[in-house]
């Protein structure tokens, strides 16, 4: 009878027996079933024993019975600290939505502080972390972590060089390094234009120097297109050319492309789901149950919850689930055609510069080789083909 759990768990009472009848007492007790465990005499009129908490209030009755009287000295055990605890519930319940909204506060984004920008770029920093959800008074486990943050600035602000994010306690620190100004561009030395690359000449606009091509003149890689060097009759000077001189180019591409290709897709649908992460322990907040997908892939977010300074062992879970699905993507041999172009077409594009464009496309061989569509696409663009190179000494000896 002396094992402590079954005590803590059911609660125990240390019972006072006064009186001449009290082996009388103990012996209805024990033929009712009550429990009794370290009974010790104190006289010939008294004597202590132990019993189970939710026992205790039905042993009066047979105490007056037996002409005895009792008092309770001891309570302990868990049903005690219940009941004490739901005597004192107010306090309870006011403790715990006290810490509740110190931890809710704790979590919250107080203030945003930018360092190191301009009016108009700090501006603009304000309006992107606006877009994101990142503003006093949102709660800093509903925004994205520092990282994504930094990433969507630079991506999104075009004048940053490089910016760095920081959560300390409620605040979120940034620390600004914007692009210099273009300076004032240096005095250019003496220069040629030449071609870069075979081309036909379509079009030119010469800023300084001496052009000595024509329109629909055919040019090699190297060919002199403007001259540094101008003047005449022996009054010449060597200044650096200038100018944009635009060609026809032409380019092979070789293309494969599948007829049929197995793809995995989004259909649309989504859940979303909220949670506690404490320990192992996950507790759901929002979004219940599971999806009833039966493909599906899942974005998770988890994020640190605060208490004032510290970091708590409790984590939110957001986690985004999408619905997939496998699909089968099937082309005619026509329409594999037109999409091998295309593909030919954005590959070159990549690799060319902004302001150049696709003109024409010829299709040179195309075969149906193991399930593809094999294709060589011959395609011309329009770019500007002009290079600088420096002017040596012997050109003005």
């Amino acid at each position: 009878m002396k094992n402590q759990w079954f005590e803590v768990l059911f609660g125990k009472v240390t019972v006072k027996v006064t009186g001449r009848g009290i082996e009388r007492f103990l012996n209805i007790l024990t033929r009712n079933g009550f429990l009794l465990w370290d009974v010790k005499r104190h006289g010939t009129e008294t004597l202590t024993f132990k019993m189970k908490f939710q026992d205790a209030k039905d042993i009066r009755h047979h105490a007056r019975n037996s002409g005895c009287s009792i008092s309770f000295l001891e309570r302990k055990g868990i049903p005690l600290l219940i009941k004490r605890l739901f005597k004192n519930s107010g306090f309870l319940i006011g403790a715990a939505l006290f810490l509740l909204i110190i931890m809710l506060l704790s979590n919250v984004i107080w203030e945003i502080e930018i360092k190191g920008a301009k009016p108009s770029t700090e501006y603009q920093i304000r309006k992107e972390l606006e877009k994101m959800g990142l503003e006093p008074g949102e709660f800093q486990f509903l925004v994205g972590d520092v990282e994504t943050i930094q990433r969507k600035l630079i991506n999104n602000i075009g004048t940053l060089t490089w910016v760095g994010v920081e959560l300390r306690g409620t605040t979120y620190h940034f620390q600004v390094v914007e692009k210099n100004e273009t300076k004032k561009r240096k005095k250019l030395s003496p220069r040629h234009l030449v071609a870069k690359k075979e081309a036909t000449i379509i079009n030119y606009y010469i800023e300084n120097g001496q052009k000595v091509i024509d329109k629909n003149e055919h040019v090699e890689p190297g060919q002199l297109l403007v001259s540094g060097e101008i003047g005449e009759n022996g009054q010449t000077k060597l200044v650096p050319a200038k100018g944009e001189v635009w060609g026809e180019t032409w380019y092979k591409s070789h293309v494969n492309l599948p007829l049929k290709t197995n793809l995995k897709v989004f259909s649309g649908k989504v859940k979303q789901k909220n949670s506690i992460l404490v320990g192992k322990v996950e507790i759901p907040i929002v979004g219940f149950g599971n999806p009833k997908f039966k493909n599906f892939e899942t974005d998770k977010s988890v994020r640190k919850i605060h208490f004032l300074k510290w970091d708590l062992p409790i984590y939110y879970v957001s986690k985004t689930i999408r619905e997939s699905e496998e699909i089968t993507r099937t082309y005619t041999y026509k329409q594999a055609e037109k999409v091998a172009v295309e593909m030919a077409k954005e590959e070159l594009k990549s690799n060319l510069n902004k302001d150049a464009s696709i003109k024409d496309t010829y299709i040179l061989s195309k075969k149906i080789e193991n399930g593809k569509l094999v294709m060589d696409i011959h395609i011309k663009a329009i770019e500007n083909i002009a290079k600088s190179q420096p002017i040596k000494k012997e050109f003005h000896e």
